[in-house]
């Protein structure tokens, strides 16, 4: 018999409607843990794999990573048979003479960010973590977190990650100094920027985490913090405004946009819905709070997230490495559990109680100008046009945050041999090469703005080469208009969406001049040139490149560029199969008049918020 990995998903087959299918989920998600726990209980490893952390602090990651939804299960008032396990891993854990100890914070530090659970733990369920503990246990758990909080956190989410262990310190009575908490709170107070929008520090990304770190933790911040009324005034205000933007993050069938860093978190990504409802803020009524928590889960629960044993892996849509971070350990996916922040409030609460809404499906586009992008909902799927991000500092922060459209349906590719531009993907990218062999894209903006639902951007593949790009909404296709200045002749290819590629070559490529189109049975992506400059290439990328599928087709657009200077048109779109799509491909916008783009940018043009800061090398 042949093993299907998707049954090996612990979301399989659960139906995902109610809190009591919430709280088997997590429940189906935490066992497949049980055998990896060290006899001492305080550490976790799954695998062999590494991070640039060392083993003990991954290790500790999969001991309290759990706990984000073990918690709030364990406040609502839920069954869970193993608290003893984990108070026995933090007795040992924090003991210098026992041979699971963690190792002592000496500087910013991976344990900080795990820490940060346990801190949560102590402040929700101190009846079940701390209360229990021998005095010996508690001077160890109480002296390693305190020792750990002296030090200098990472310049963004991290510094919630104090605050929430000076919540867990509170509410057990322990002693501490509390400037460094009101310090941290002023700092993360300096990344907000407006509209419910914050930076992640200062650099020029707005990803994921706004909505499941900046304003998850100040929701947590806004439900159990004492005396602090004007901020938590402020987080809830914040988060109500935010709601009406994110809702646009994720399609009508509760994905979300592939984008940024940090996917392995998966279902994480719906965690801010939950923590609207954890704070009792009806930032949007319960009832779309509701569809969006319940469908984002639904959302994963038919695609092979898990190794054969249940284990959550490293990847997005299946396990995957390529797309992983240099902080990813076996344990790091288990932060998709803070989705599991609702299971704190009983089956009344109006967020369980509420039925289910449709999604919010705007047929306009929507303009967001803080993180640079303007959102365009199509059938099973959100399309993001970008410019104004970028992130250096990650493995593939360049095809994370650089290209010009994102999506749900469809996620992105990372690239897997920078010597093979033949072979390169490109979804969503306009890639040059001057030798054949390597090549160039967008890695960062001198320019981007945004005008109505319209973006800008310059930016330079080489020092010697300069791009303008504007990117224009066509629902459901999108334009890319791009004016290219060369001293020296170079050769482009530019991709369109990537979709799943069938076994056996069973799909219908279309290659031509000026005009590509790639069909599978379930899809449709196509790509053409508006000028018919270039030739058509329905290309089969390197698998396990794209987060969704392992394997896929991306119609490309191909051709040399002459010294001077040469514009580009593209139209690109990609539909599920069927009349739609089919119409679509039939209806190709026209390309739109330079002259009246410039003017737009000229007239009402404004800088996208996330470039409004130093580039950091």
């Amino acid at each position: 018999m042949t093993h299907d990995p998707v049954s090996a998903n612990p979301l399989f087959g659960n139906p995902l409607q109610t809190r009591a299918d919430a709280t088997k989920a997590l429940g189906d998600l935490f066992n497949p843990l049980l055998p990896y726990f060290s006899e001492g209980g305080a550490r976790v490893r799954l695998d062999g794999a590494g991070a640039h952390f060392d083993r003990a602090a991954a290790d500790l990651e999969g001991f309290a990573r759990p706990l984000w939804g073990l918690a709030p299960l364990a406040a609502g008032g839920g069954d869970f048979a193993h608290w003893e396990l984990y108070r026995r891993g933090l007795a040992n854990g924090t003991d210098p003479e026992h041979p699971d100890y963690w190792g002592a914070v000496n500087s910013t530090d991976q344990r900080m960010v795990e820490l940060a659970a346990i801190g949560f733990a102590m402040r929700l369920i101190p009846q079940l973590v701390w209360e229990p503990l021998e005095q010996k246990a508690k001077d160890n758990l109480a002296a390693y977190l305190k020792h750990a909080r002296q030090f200098n956190y990472a310049d963004n989410n991290w510094k919630f990650f104090r605050v929430l262990v000076d919540l867990g310190l509170e509410e057990c009575g322990v002693e501490f100094d509390r400037t460094l908490t009101d310090k941290y709170l002023e700092e993360l107070d300096g990344f907000y920027i407006a509209d419910g929008w914050y930076r992640d520090g200062n650099i020029r990304r707005i990803d994921h985490y706004i909505p499941f770190a900046m304003h998850f933790y100040g929701l947590i911040y806004a439900k159990l913090a004492r005396g602090d009324e004007k901020r938590v005034a402020a987080y809830k205000e914040r988060a109500v405004a935010f709601a009406k933007d994110i809702r646009h993050w994720f399609d009508e069938d509760g994905g979300t946009l592939a984008f940024g860093r940090s996917l392995t978190y998966r279902f994480a990504c719906g965690g801010f819905w939950g923590a609207l409802a954890f704070a009792d803020l009806e930032a949007l009524p319960w009832s779309e709070i509701k569809g969006q928590y319940m469908r984002h889960l639904r959302w994963w629960a038919d695609k092979p997230i898990a190794h054969g044993n249940g284990v959550l892996s490293i990847g997005f849509g299946y396990p995957n490495l390529f797309m992983s971070e240099s902080y990813n350990s076996a344990g790091s996916p288990y932060w998709a559990l803070k989705a599991f922040l609702p299971l704190a409030l009983g089956k009344e609460h109006p967020f369980w109680a509420a039925a289910e809404a449709p999604a919010v499906v705007d047929e306009k586009p929507v303009p967001l100008k803080h993180p640079g992008m303007v959102m365009m909902h199509t059938k099973g799927n959100v399309v993001a046009l970008s410019s104004g991000q970028q992130n250096w500092q990650m493995r593939a922060g360049v095809e994370k945050y650089s290209k010009f459209v994102y999506a749900s349906r469809y996620g992105f590719s990372v690239e897997v041999d920078e010597r093979a531009y033949n072979m390169g993907a490109f979804d969503g990218v306009l890639a040059f090469s001057d030798d054949g062999r390597h090549y160039r894209m967008r890695e960062s903006n001198e320019v981007a703005q945004i005008a109505g639902d319209t973006l800008y951007a310059q930016w330079k593949p080489w020092s010697d080469v300069t791009v303008e790009t504007w990117l224009i909404p066509a629902n459901p296709w999108h334009i890319r208009v791009h004016r290219i200045t060369t001293p020296r002749p170079l050769h482009a290819t530019e991709g369109g969406f990537a979709i799943a590629r069938a076994d056996l070559n069973a799909d219908t490529l279309t290659e031509a001049a000026g005009r590509a189109v790639a069909q599978s049975a379930s899809d449709i992506s196509a790509i053409v040139d508006l000028g018919g400059q270039r030739e058509g290439r329905a290309h089969k990328a390197f698998p396990n490149t794209n987060l969704i599928v392992a394997k896929t087709l991306v119609p490309q657009l191909r051709g040399d560029i002459a010294v001077g200077t040469t514009v580009l048109v593209t139209a690109a779109m990609a539909l599920p199969a069927g009349e739609d799509a089919d119409a679509a491909l039939a209806r190709v916008p026209a390309a739109p008049d330079i002259a009246a783009l410039e003017a737009l940018f000229a007239r009402e043009g404004v800088d996208v918020s996330a470039i409004l800061v130093p580039e950091r090398f």
